[in-house]
């Protein structure tokens, strides 16, 4: 394919580049493609390629001159350039085409509503991104009818089939400008993921697992998630805190979102830390959730007790809403969430032409929040009504055994009458007899017993006597034992005190004769070092007076110097004192002169 090439400039090269130019490294140069619209590339043209005025030139920068096409070559305004990209946007697409977005944020403004709108792959990733807009008259003629039929508002997360029309504004940028939706698509879209989600739990066989569960045979405590400001919650709380009040039932909260990214996944979080603090016996102040990792919290009523107990249901509830408001719990995970409780999950997200994923697969599902209290209320007093008939017919059988007890007593009370009267004639009988034979036992026992006294009395009689005879002979035997025994002990005594006196006098005086010669060796030492010192004393002190003999004026003027003096004795230091005195005193080595000042004057001029 024929190529045009470009006199780009190094410093050019991604203006052209952005543009859609490509660079061919064999010779070098950059080059477009046969066919292309030279209008943007104008500049890098070469001077005998320069473009003709056509129609095309003409849309994008109005009819031009020689002049003002020369002056095109050198450089166009960014205006007119932008411009001619828009006309050749609106020359392409001079009509709508149908095209398929994901809105992914939603704003009105005077009627008009803008839209931030993308397409994601399918690993979520966005690979295209563009604004969007409904003007205000379009937007009061489609949008009614696209949430009539749909049930849904548009907002973030919801896809549709618009008719687009791109526009390129030199001001504004690429926009596209929206004037219909397909609703059908919609519909689709929202029920094709329903389908999606639907087909894989039941391909892992757990669709209907929780539905399977037997219902809830009495409520006692109950986990109830719901947005903390949803629309139904307070008609919810006004029964359940009614039912609290009256200790028939308790309710914990746990607050989490319901719609916009990652809702389901905060739904799961909030219902599992709720259920793990509960089973885990943890105390709270009216039956609160403890915050989880998510933020989450929750806020409940009732006594203020510690759980520790498995909830009799879980509730999910939220209130009515568009339907892609609900669409975001039309989730995977928080459906296989509700599939592998093992306790019934009631749902009463929505109004009765709403329908979830989690409505499907929950054991029961309600049209609102006010429904599921009431079918909780209504299962209270079924069981109520249960045992109250049960009361009645206890205390009913009650009565009737009372009854036939009382006369089986009043039988049985009669008959042991009769018979402990002949039982005890009887036994007035039989005691007389015993009474006789007691008596004639007794006189023969009292016999024997005195007989047997007697004998082991003169008994007793004879060993005492046996044995004061064998301790009077023993007694003095032992005393003289222990008196020899005693004396011994204190002559031994006597014998070790004298040993030990004589062993510590022999120890005192050894260590009184070894601390004497330690402190006369130790005097010795200091008296010699004391007479040490004074002899280096003495030499240090004949040192220095022989140095300071040795430092006298002698020396001094041996050595050169001279001492001068005035007249009076009185040494000079200064050339001042010297000119100020009339005649000075010099003294040498070997004498001393005495000179006038003047003459020293004269001598120096």
């Amino acid at each position: 394919m024929p190529r045009q090439y470009l006199d780009v400039p190094y410093k050019s090269k991604d203006a052209a580049k952005a543009l859609g130019a490509r660079f061919d490294g064999t010779v070098k140069r950059w080059y477009i493609e046969a066919g292309t619209d030279l209008v943007a590339f104008t500049l890098w043209l070469p001077a005998d390629d320069a473009p003709v005025p056509t129609a095309s030139t003409e849309l994008a920068f109005g009819s031009v001159s020689s002049t003002e096409l020369a002056a095109v070559r050198k450089g166009i305004p960014l205006s007119r350039l932008l411009s001619g990209v828009g006309a050749a946007v609106a020359q392409a697409f001079a009509a709508g085409v149908w095209t398929l977005v994901e809105v992914n944020e939603a704003s009105v403004r005077n009627g008009h509503v803008y839209l931030e709108l993308s397409e994601r792959d399918s690993n979520g990733q966005s690979v295209a991104k563009a604004r969007g807009m409904i003007w205000a008259n379009t937007a009061t003629r489609i949008l009614p009818e696209f949430e009539q039929a749909t049930g849904a508002v548009i907002g973030a997360g919801i896809k549709l089939l618009v008719r687009a029309r791109p526009v390129f504004k030199a001001q504004y940028g690429f926009s596209l400008e929206i004037d219909a939706i397909d609703p059908e698509y919609t519909l689709g879209d929202l029920e094709a993921r329903k389908k999606e989600i639907r087909a894989r739990l039941q391909r892992e066989g757990v669709f209907d697992r929780n539905r399977r569960l037997a219902p809830p045979w009495d409520y006692r405590l109950v986990l109830v998630v719901a947005p903390q400001d949803a629309a139904g919650l307070g008609d919810f709380r006004k029964e359940a805190e009614r039912l609290a009040a009256f200790g028939i039932c308790r309710f914990v909260y746990a607050y989490s979102r319901f719609q916009g990214e990652g809702a389901a996944r905060e739904i799961v979080a909030a219902a599992m830390a709720a259920l793990q603090q509960m089973g885990s016996g943890a105390r709270g102040t009216g039956g609160t959730a403890d915050p989880d990792e998510e933020g989450n919290s929750g806020e409940g009523v009732g006594v203020g007790e510690e759980w520790g107990e498995i909830p009799d249901a879980i509730v999910i509830i939220r209130g009515g809403g568009a339907v892609n408001d609900l669409a975001w719990l039309n989730d995977y995970d928080l459906a296989r969430f509700i599939c592998d409780q093992t306790i019934p999950v009631l749902t009463g997200i929505g109004h009765e032409r709403d329908n979830t994923i989690p409505d499907e697969v929950a054991h029961a599902r309600f049209d609102t929040p006010s429904k599921v209290i009431a079918g909780i209320e209504q299962q209270i007093l079924r069981r109520s009504r249960e045992a109250r008939q049960a009361w009645e017919s206890i205390l009913s059988a009650g009565g009737q055994a009372a009854r036939s007890t009382r006369l089986t007593v009043e039988r049985k009370d009669v008959q042991i009458r009769a018979d402990a009267r002949a039982h005890l004639a009887r036994a007035r009988q039989d005691s007389t007899a015993s009474l006789n034979q007691i008596a004639v036992s007794a006189v023969h026992q009292v016999h024997d017993a005195s007989r047997q006294s007697l004998a082991l009395l003169n008994a007793v009689r004879t060993d005492a006597t046996q044995a004061i005879a064998a301790a009077r002979q023993t007694v003095p035997v032992l005393m003289t034992s222990i008196r020899a025994e005693a004396l011994a002990s204190v002559v031994e005594g006597r014998a070790t005190s004298a040993m030990a006196y004589n062993l510590v006098v022999a120890r005192s005086t050894a260590a009184a004769r070894s601390t004497g010669q330690v402190l006369d060796d130790r005097l010795q030492r200091v008296a010699e070092r004391a007479a040490g010192a004074v002899q280096q004393a003495r030499t240090n002190a004949q040192a220095l007076l022989r140095e300071v003999t040795g430092q006298g004026p002698e020396k001094t003027l041996a050595r050169g110097f001279a001492v001068v003096r005035t007249v009076d004795g009185k040494p000079v230091t200064s050339s001042q004192q010297a000119r100020a005195a009339a005649a000075l005193d010099i003294q040498f080595r070997d004498g001393s002169a005495k000179v006038r000042t003047d003459t020293i004057a004269g001598k120096k001029t």
